[in-house]
């Protein structure tokens, strides 16, 4: 019989990094898989299409745990996930990054005593005040695998005590659903994309252009440090036409905050996937406080200004295409015009990022599965008693 890998996803970006680990768990003989969906973002454009678009199926179960606090969220999802678990039993559950929806379902996971392998592992920011920090440290803290995307992650879990025969590079899945996508892109009539319009106006007038994202609390929640950054994007903008994709909660707080962008700055509602990457790909650089645009420029080698104080992928920064410029309006301005005015340093794309890691991670869960199946170890869940009060 084969084993079955229960993949956990919560949010847009979760899909894309599982997406490559689909296909690859497609192609391999003793492995099958479910794909959980929590539901942690709802999204009403992640539809058939978005599916069909990343080439994997629909989730087999979706919770629709939607929104509330951390720790309601997080609740929700254990809740769900404990008795889905119960009903159908996994070999092993399958993590990805740093949300709400990877944190609960570690420990649900670990508490019936199932295998848990987190992809993305050991990044660390090193600021406690970022959620995804504390979820980036639990969920390590008690899983089985651990498959990292550049070697500071390798270091910082040996630092924590992690068993090298555990800790895995492999490369980034990230990067391998960019490859796939992009190569996809290149083949595919992009006239209808949202995005082509703002691309061959900028053409037309002979312009570049620059990319903005922005979701963070840290940025866009304090009045004072989203007004800052927005005077930065507006004098950048004067040299720079700038199209900025709005989350649902920055556009919140561009209204409640009455922060007005100017002309020079195009606000659009949030892109597909190939919509998007259609728009950055091609833009003079792309201003963002998103760990995976970080890493996803640098794949591509697309300049990129990351707005926040610190970063947990520094390889993006030593070997990549990014650089760290924190949220002072000088700073921002200053690193955006010398990318716009100077040669573009030579950067390189990390070692493994080679759209290949999905298929190091399935062969190596096949593997260390079938050595628990050979020991007689046994990955059934145990039920889980009420906890005496």
């Amino acid at each position: 019989m084969p084993k079955v890998i229960y993949l956990v996803a919560g949010a847009r970006p979760n899909f894309m990094k599982i997406a490559p680990i689909v296909r690859a768990l497609n192609a391999h003989p003793t492995l099958t898989y479910k794909i959980i969906h929590t539901g942690q973002h709802y999204d009403p454009e992640m539809n058939a299409v978005f599916f069909e678009e990343l080439g994997i199926p629909q989730p087999d179960f979706f919770m629709g745990v939607g929104g509330g606090s951390h720790a309601q969220q997080t609740a929700r999802i254990m809740v769900a996930f404990e008795e889905y678990c119960q009903k159908t039993i996994p070999d092993a559950v399958l993590v990805v990054g740093d949300v709400n929806s990877t944190l609960a379902c570690s420990i649900v996971a670990k508490k019936l005593q199932i295998p848990v392998a987190h992809v993305e592992a050991g990044l660390r920011s090193g600021d406690m005040g970022m959620p995804e920090e504390i979820n980036r440290l639990v969920t390590d803290s008690i899983s089985d695998w651990f498959f990292v995307t550049e070697p500071s992650g390798m270091h910082h879990l040996q630092h924590e005590g992690k068993s090298d025969d555990a800790i895995f590079n492999v490369g980034h899945v990230m990067v391998d659903n960019l490859l796939y996508q992009a190569d996809k892109l290149s083949r595919m009539d992009t006239r209808n994309l949202a995005t082509t319009a703002y691309k061959k106006a900028q053409a037309a007038a002979g312009k570049r252009y620059g990319v903005v994202t922005l979701h963070r609390p840290s940025n866009v929640d304090d009045a004072d440090t989203f007004t800052k950054i927005s005077h930065a994007l507006k004098t950048i903008a004067q040299e720079l036409p700038l199209i900025f994709p709005v989350h649902p909660r920055t556009r919140q707080n561009l209204e409640k905050f009455a922060i007005d962008l100017g002309a020079d700055i195009t606000l659009t509602g949030p892109q597909s996937y190939m919509s998007f990457l259609h728009l950055w790909k091609d833009a003079a650089v792309v201003l963002t406080d998103s760990g995976g645009l970080q890493e996803e420029t640098t794949a591509l080698g697309v300049p990129c200004i990351t707005i926040r104080e610190n970063t947990e992928r520094p390889i993006t920064v030593d070997e990549g295409s990014n650089k760290l410029a924190g949220t002072d309006p000088a700073t921002i301005i200053h690193e955006t015009l010398d990318v716009l005015r100077s040669p573009q340093a030579v950067c390189r794309r990390p070692e493994l990022w080679d759209g290949k890691a999905a298929e190091r991670i399935v062969a190596i869960l096949a593997r260390v599965l079938e050595n628990l199946s050979d020991h007689g170890e046994k990955t059934t869940p145990k039920r889980i008693q009420p906890a005496k009060s």
